[in-house]
């Protein structure tokens, strides 16, 4: 199995919101069977599972909108995602949503998908949603694989006496990133390659061309394939490889070793998805803001009101929180925004980041550097546990985030990476066991003042061990008592729209303004 990216897996993906467990998923589970289908879809049938949160909340998260963006080809990014729907039955593309017991389901993002193509060639699998944006197409035609996005892979089913010639031809150039992968049921096999680079065509033609070979499937990938092998997998290797660098350096290099990227590409990259939070911040305190589906925008009003001294404190705590409130309207109203680490907590980071570069005057190192920095706890998070609120609760969602948070600010403070683990460690153990409730199952309430306070909070627990706070619980400790907590809460309590906040009875008659 692949390691943990930040590109991939922690600063982003770059997408419409509302969430990006259903939103961006979706995004990227139908852009993939897309590309196993190898030809436009005419039909495609989703089915839901009725215990898991896809059944619960794929209309109100966009979902489906996001299953109808990838299978068309579309960046998620396009301005007729709204309108998805509408404009896939105008082309051609019949879709359909059910939710139904799917046998073996053991995950609350579990979809099974089946397509029909122009050709008519029938396609079925099933995938999972995993946290993040991260996606996993476990199972095709019956069969288990492991596809996650990030390699070109190849599906050869075939006869058993082919399997010699076959093999043979997907090693030919070498170009594997894991080991030839092989399944047998009856006389029937499924290899499996993994590579850096497509297969060339010629190849690929004498594949299909061969006897006993019953079909080939091929993907392009959606996210960075990995070329190297990570210096690190924990918080305790990271800040004891560091010596004198920070952890924002040790992020890079990471980065730059995994992707086979040099250093100079991995910040314009980061800068790159930074650019996406300013703006997304920006739009957000702008005055035109249309209405989200529960909330009225009010970032701008506290921006302004602490601005002209009404608040009863103000201060950059405020502002950061304002501007964090900002992306979550930008996010509640499918606009674009960067996941980091999800598009639940997609307001925290911008909010300390642009609260940084704007009034302590960073320069474009130093802001890709925070942002890396605040990344490296992502990828512990990641590694050790889930950014799934699905699986966990809000806490590695927007807990996580304030704890990336943490790390920046300590990183941009010129603090060691111990110190900005620990900060980051701090902020994970005030709110661990939160829980994900949301209101009428929008990523509206709680969230958008739960990221506000995210980011405020950040800041504190920067300068609680910049001030001299000795953390006795570090980082990865802190991150496994988290997941476990997560792993203990209640289904009701994990996107479900089924306990906390979500049964206020003030919150069951909030009206929809959209």
């Amino acid at each position: 199995m692949n390691a943990i990216s930040i590109f991939n897996d922690v600063l982003g993906p770059i997408m419409r919101g509302p969430s990006s467990s259903h939103t961006a998923a979706p995004f990227h589970i139908g852009a993939l069977a897309r590309s196993l289908l190898g030809d436009e879809p005419v039909s495609a049938a989703f089915t839901f599972d009725p215990g898991g949160s896809f059944g619960q909340v794929y209309h109100e998260q966009g979902s489906d909108l996001g299953f109808a963006v990838g299978l068309m080809g579309w960046p998620i990014t396009d301005e007729r995602f709204p309108q998805a729907l509408e404009l896939a039955a105008a082309r051609g593309l019949h879709i359909t949503f059910s939710v139904v017991p799917l046998p073996g389901a053991d995950h609350p993002n579990t979809v099974e998908i089946r397509l029909v193509s122009r050709r008519g060639q029938a396609l079925h699998l099933r995938a999972k949603s995993i946290g993040g944006g991260a996606i996993v197409v476990d199972q095709i035609e019956g069969w288990p694989i492991h596809l996650i996005g990030d390699a070109f892979d190849v599906l050869v089913l075939l006869q058993g006496d082919a399997e010699p010639a076959v093999a043979q031809l997907l090693g030919q150039d070498r170009q594997w990133l894991e080991p030839l992968a092989r399944q047998a049921r009856g006389d029937q096999r499924l290899l499996h390659a993994s590579r850096p680079t497509p297969l060339p065509q010629s190849t690929l033609a004498r594949l299909e061309a061969l006897t006993g070979v019953l079909h080939v499937w091929t993907t392009e990938p959606i996210f960075y394939v990995q070329h190297g092998q990570p210096p690190f997998s924990s918080a305790a290797e990271m800040v004891a490889q560091a010596g004198g660098r920070s952890l924002g350096q040790m992020a890079l290099t990471y980065e730059a070793t995994l992707l086979g990227l040099p250093e100079s590409q991995v910040l314009a990259e980061t800068l790159r998805r930074f650019e996406v939070m300013r703006a997304a911040v920006h739009r957000g305190l702008r005055p035109d803001l249309p209405p989200m589906q529960l909330l009225r925008p009010s970032a701008r009003q506290i921006y302004q009101a602490e601005a002209q001294g009404k608040l009863a404190i103000g201060g950059l705590h405020t502002r950061a929180a304002a501007r964090a409130m900002a992306v979550m309207h930008v996010n509640g109203g499918s606009g674009v925004v960067c996941a980091a680490p999800t598009a639940g907590s997609a307001g925290t980071l911008p909010g300390v980041l642009v609260t940084l570069a704007e009034e302590q005057g960073l320069d474009e190192e130093q802001i890709a550097l925070a942002l890396l920095a605040a990344s490296a706890v992502g990828l512990i998070v990641a590694v050790r546990a889930t950014f799934a609120a699905e699986v966990a609760g809000c806490q590695v969602e927007i807990g996580a985030a304030g704890a990336m948070g943490a790390a920046a600010v300590v990183e941009s403070a010129g603090g060691s990476a111990r110190q900005a683990c620990d900060a980051a460690a701090i902020a994970f153990q005030n709110t661990m066991g939160s829980v994900c409730d949301l209101v009428q199952g929008i990523v509206e309430i709680p969230c958008h003042t739960r990221n506000a306070v995210a980011a405020s909070s950040a800041f504190v627990c920067a300068d609680l061990i910049l001030g001299g706070y000795v953390n006795p619980i570090p980082l990865d400790e802190t991150v496994d008592a988290v997941y476990a907590v997560g792993k203990m809460l209640p289904c009701e309590l994990k996107v479900t729209a089924l306990g906390g906040l979500a049964l206020a009875p003030s919150a069951l008659a909030l009206p929809r303004l959209r």
